[in-house]
């Protein structure tokens, strides 16, 4: 597995702001690594502008992001996935594509930060915390040691990853 470049695919039900947020995140922390992407179910059809602020305000370059469905990575032509994230829980228990190669899969689940009500500024907060947790488990999961890990040990490590929770009082 040295030298490889793995593909990740995160999902939601929108692909306007958790999915489009960890694509940005792994991108970044992976380290040439990984190449991430993102999807939703039912697309929203443009990324939250809190969203694109949030990222841009973290340096990102938002200029290709959009809101997609996951049916452009199920068709034939689509990058191979070696993983692939559900990050809230509708997309978790909705009927996934048949994805080819048989990726790796775990719930990543996370709040909503687009249903989040409140001024413009709590509403920022609160993306960037959605952001920072997200981008915590990312950084987790670029420092596994894939090279000593078999599929089951994998499977289990990325089970682990989505299960992790921020300590109470603490803005992951």
């Amino acid at each position: 597995m040295s030298g490889r470049v793995f593909n990740a695919l995160f999902l939601c039900t929108g692909n306007s702001a958790r999915s489009v947020m960890a694509e940005c995140a792994l991108n970044r922390w992976g380290g040439g690594r990984f190449r991430a992407f993102s999807a939703g179910s039912h697309p929203a059809g443009a990324v939250n502008p809190m969203t694109l602020r949030v990222l841009a305000d973290l340096n990102y370059d938002t200029s290709g992001l959009r809101s997609k469905s996951w049916d452009e990575f199920a068709a034939p032509g689509g990058p191979p996935l070696d993983f692939v994230f559900t990050v809230c829980d509708r997309a978790a228990g909705e009927m996934c594509p048949v994805w080819p190669g048989q990726p790796l899969t775990a719930h990543w689940g996370v709040s909503d930060p687009a249903a989040f009500v409140g001024e413009d500024e709590q509403r920022r907060r609160f993306f960037l915390r959605i952001y920072t947790e997200l981008e915590n488990r990312i950084k987790i999961f670029v420092s596994l040691p894939f090279e000593s890990l078999d599929r089951m040990a994998l499977e289990r490590r990325l089970r682990e990853i989505g299960a992790r929770r921020p300590p109470d009082g603490e803005s992951e």
